[in-house]
């Protein structure tokens, strides 16, 4: 079986906020798809170990916020390679909060959806929490971010927790390429550069600035080992 395959099936890619008490939290998603038009329902796959799960579970309300094509790698590393159990994700972004007081995104973010939970299902590590659309509102126009493009264009690479995560895909990339971060599997290509930090194509791992952090977890430069 060639699980190369699975990377033609089309994703976006979001951010999925929830708030129970006083603790809110977000995560990164690809698996969110529609359901139906009439009522509007929409689904999200949500791994089981993750914060925000158990915050979906006990508020039954979630938000997702779709990322712009111009969202920094950054975004996509704070709310998918951080725990909000450690991390106050939410406090290092602008968002607001919607009537329900659910935050959702206000930066890199084309529109929101607010969704109650009416079904939950166990599907192996994780659950899709099936949600009736309450509200949507459009943000600003643009282009949405699709999972090929972060992966493809922008270097991108999945947590372990996602459902899309395949290991030897992965470590397939990987051993391509020049220069690893050990935290997140973020790949330095010096004939690429990283130019959302303007950091030139052609520039080498050694002439990288000292304060220079992988683009995705925020990790230093003694985080990334040759490969």
């Amino acid at each position: 079986m060639d699980r190369n395959a699975l990377r033609s099936i089309t994703y976006g890619l979001y951010v999925i906020t929830a708030k129970a008490g006083s603790h809110q939290n977000g995560q990164i998603a690809n698996t969110v798809f529609q359901v139906s038009s009439e009522p509007p329902i929409i689904a999200v796959g949500i791994n089981r170990q993750n914060y925000s799960y158990g915050l979906i579970r006990e508020s039954k309300n979630f938000v997702i916020s779709v990322l712009s094509k111009e969202a920094p790698l950054s975004l996509v590393g704070l709310f998918g390679f951080k725990s909000g159990r450690d991390v106050d994700k939410l406090g290092q972004v602008k968002y607001q909060v919607t009537s329900k007081g659910v935050p959702y995104l206000i930066e890199n973010s084309l529109a929101y959806f607010e969704l109650e939970v009416l079904k939950e299902i166990e599907v192996s590590t994780h659950n899709i929490f099936v949600g009736r659309l309450t509200d949507a509102v459009v943000l600003e126009k643009g282009e949405p971010m699709t999972y090929a493009y972060y992966q493809e264009l922008k270097n991108g690479t999945t947590p372990k927790t996602a459902p899309t995560f395949v290991k030897e895909i992965e470590e397939k990339k990987a051993a391509t390429d020049r220069y690893r971060c050990t935290i997140c599997n973020y790949i330095y290509n010096p004939a690429e550069g990283d130019m959302e930090n303007n950091i030139k194509p052609g520039t080498l791992f050694d002439q990288l600035p000292d304060d220079w952090v992988c683009p995705i977890c925020g990790a230093g430069k003694d985080a990334f080992e040759k490969i």
